[in-house]
């Protein structure tokens, strides 16, 4: 009998909670990662976007599974595409990690990927959460040591969406039917920009922490020279632009509407993270 859920990406910032939150529910998970390592009480399975032998193994026993890119990844269709056709023929019902905005032009490959479940014919959920409050101390943890988070965002705000809410929201997504056949744009409760976070977090830990508004090209080079890859870098410079257009600054009550509470703030999150922030 199939009445497993497969996360994907299980030991990461939104996968980890995810499994903690449907152990709680009762629900039996496999927890798929690259070591295959147990995470929690799940079963933990291999896994490789890469690998199309570990699709099987982990889809076994599926009913329903936790799809998403991990970070450092570009090329979104070329290695979601073969993960998620192995679902569908196995009938598994799909919830799967978007991006906010992507809705917005149906040749972004994101999209792509959406419209592809959409006509799939499985269930599916899909989450398009905002930039994460997270990112600053993973992402961004170089910058706030130094006193200074440097990147391309202008004066531009986002409704930066802490980890635990994304997870959260997917654990509704997979445990219920209530909100099959749709997407949810995942915010968090206000728009700040980058000054405004950085202000909040120097509050929080007690140190200064700054922002300074660099070009793209200042930003891939600080990239490539602590060794991200050119064609990551550029990625990730790129998805700033809908930030300086100011089109994260979006909030909606998503979230409340698939957990029933509110989401956490940026000041909630950076005091739950403290010890993060400062190490």
């Amino acid at each position: 009998m199939s009445n497993k859920i497969l996360i994907l990406g299980a030991t990461g910032n939104v996968g980890a909670p995810l499994v903690k939150a449907l152990i709680a529910k009762g629900e039996k998970v496999k927890a798929a990662s690259r070591a295959g390592k147990p995470v929690d009480s799940a079963e933990g399975v291999v896994f490789s976007y890469t690998d199309s032998a570990t699709f099987g193994p982990a889809l076994e026993g599926v009913d329903r599974a936790y799809i998403m890119l991990a970070s450092g990844n570009v090329d979104s269709i070329a290695l979601l595409t073969p993960v998620l056709e192995a679902a569908y023929e196995r009938k598994v019902k799909v919830v799967f990690q978007s991006a906010l905005g992507v809705d917005a032009d149906d040749s972004i490959p994101y999209r792509q990927v959406e419209i592809a479940i959409e006509k799939s014919g499985v269930p599916y959920v899909i989450l398009r959460p905002n930039w994460f409050s997270d990112n600053f101390h993973t992402y961004w943890k170089a910058g706030i040591d130094h006193g200074q988070i440097a990147v391309p965002a202008g004066d531009g705000k986002s409704s930066f969406i802490d980890a635990r809410d994304i997870a959260e929201s997917a654990a509704a997504a997979l445990t219920t039917n209530t909100f099959d056949g749709r997407a949810f744009n995942l915010t968090g409760p206000e728009a700040l920009s980058y000054a405004e976070a950085a202000a909040i977090i120097a509050r929080t830990i007690g140190k200064p922490v700054g922002y300074s508004a660099i070009s793209d090209e200042a930003f891939i080079a600080m990239l490539t020279g602590v060794g991200v890859p050119a064609d990551y870098a550029g990625f990730l410079a790129s998805i700033f632009y809908p930030v300086r257009e100011g089109w994260t600054a979006a909030v909606t009550t998503d979230v409340e509407t698939l957990t029933g509470k509110a989401p956490r703030s940026v000041e909630t999150y950076a005091k739950d993270h403290i010890a993060a922030l400062n190490g």
